[in-house]
């Protein structure tokens, strides 16, 4: 439907403002002979302030360029310049992408747009190395406290092992004996007691210890 109005409106315009035997028009004019026709001025207008107000927020450089470009068709007083039109592309940039442009003095749109994406791409290139440098540290600590978690449990295990293990008392060293200078420890002297110092026997001494 829209297709058939336009051939229609064309027509007729052929007829009415350009001679009979016209064949070229100028892609400028039509475009704007195009707007007066089918997009309501307070279209134009609404489009033409978002195109000011434009700025590239989260999107990357080459949607953001898209989106300048098919605004900037309702600001010609901005973009016949190929200079404004540049510097207008590189203050809509975020600020961190904007400081890194602001200085040279790009000459066309698509200086601005090329200087634009290595610097957004040397960005990303930045962010991704050091996100990459700060999970590195955390994967040592992590098998740092591995080890530890390791080494502990083996402790504990050594420490439980040894209160298993019975202990074995060392023998008593026995005193020599003063009076017979026989180690018997704490038991009778049979010196004292007149017993036999071979056997032990009160019924004899042990010149006549039968085992001798």
């Amino acid at each position: 439907m829209f297709q058939e109005r336009a051939d229609v409106w064309w027509a007729s315009l052929l007829r009415t403002r350009f001679e009979d035997d016209a064949i070229e028009v100028a892609w400028d004019k039509f475009v704007r002979l195009f707007r007066a026709k089918f997009v309501p001025e307070h279209i134009q207008d609404r489009l033409e302030q978002e195109f000011l107000s434009l700025t590239k927020g989260s999107i990357t450089v080459l949607e953001y360029e898209a989106r300048f470009a098919e605004l900037s068709k309702y600001a010609p007083h901005i973009v016949t310049n190929e200079r404004r039109k540049a510097k207008k592309f590189v203050m809509g940039l975020k600020p961190s992408l904007r400081m890194r442009l602001v200085a040279f003095d790009h000459r066309t749109l698509d200086e601005a747009l090329s200087a634009a994406c290595r610097q957004e791409g040397e960005m990303q290139q930045y962010l991704e190395e050091k996100k990459a440098s700060q999970k590195r540290p955390a994967a040592t600590f992590q098998w740092q406290d591995k080890k530890k978690a390791v080494y502990q449990a083996q402790q504990r295990l050594v420490v439980v092992d040894s209160t298993q293990v019975p202990s074995v008392r060392s023998p008593g060293v026995k005193k020599e004996c003063p009076y017979c200078g026989k180690t018997h420890g704490g038991s009778e002297c049979w010196m004292i007691a007149g017993k036999c110092l071979k056997c032990g026997s009160s019924d004899h001494k042990i010149k006549d210890c039968p085992r001798l």
